[in-house]
């Protein structure tokens, strides 16, 4: 008789994104996993697979939310420019705020697995696509209200958007605590918009 599981897989899976986006994959053993998420290893792997699924997994789940919320947001929104202002000061209050300096859980699998594992590879470029089409859609909005310049293609300007974006995540990852230096980046982003 099959024993029914005892755990919620969708918060085993944010304890999995804590702990991977904290310690990186190659820093996250196996123990790490059984202990943080408070499961035996034979659920674990039993629900999951293999440690490498598990880490698709959280990084599959993290885009959905993550994206989500921007792109509600966007959606929502009544003056795009200051909405994609809104989020690059939410990211610098985080980038301030992170005192183990965890950056953005994507730019780090990307950075950290991204070149040697296929799979992370393409929830990678799928999250960089699909972030891309937001951006889009809200610049082309923020055009046609006027509140983003036409002097250059939507698309353009939602990569340059989603670019410092991510650089914001990634000087976060490097430590960096002068807020002056994220204020500049900001500053000169919104000066192209």
């Amino acid at each position: 008789m099959a024993r029914t599981k005892e755990f919620n897989e969708d918060q085993a899976l944010d304890k999995a994104i804590e702990i991977f986006w904290h310690k990186g994959y190659n820093g996250t053993s196996a123990q790490d996993l059984v202990t943080h998420l408070g499961l035996s290893r034979s659920s674990l792997y039993d629900t999951f697979g293999d440690k490498q699924k598990l880490f698709s997994k959280s990084l599959q789940r993290y885009q959905k939310q993550a994206q989500d919320i921007v792109k509600e947001l966007l959606e929502k929104s009544e003056n795009v420019k200051e909405t994609f202002h809104n989020i690059f000061k939410q990211a610098v209050i985080e980038s301030l705020e992170d005192r183990i300096t965890k950056g953005c859980f994507m730019v780090n699998s990307s950075v950290e697995l991204a070149m040697h594992d296929e799979e992370i590879a393409k929830i990678v470029k799928n999250n960089t696509q699909t972030m891309e089409e937001v951006f889009t859609n809200a610049v082309k909005k923020g055009q046609e209200t006027g509140h983003i310049s036409k002097a250059l293609d939507a698309k353009i300007l939602a990569r340059f958007i989603f670019n410092n974006y991510s650089g914001i995540r990634v000087l976060a990852r490097t430590g960096e605590r002068n807020k002056q230096v994220y204020d500049d980046i900001v500053k000169a982003v919104f000066s192209v918009l």
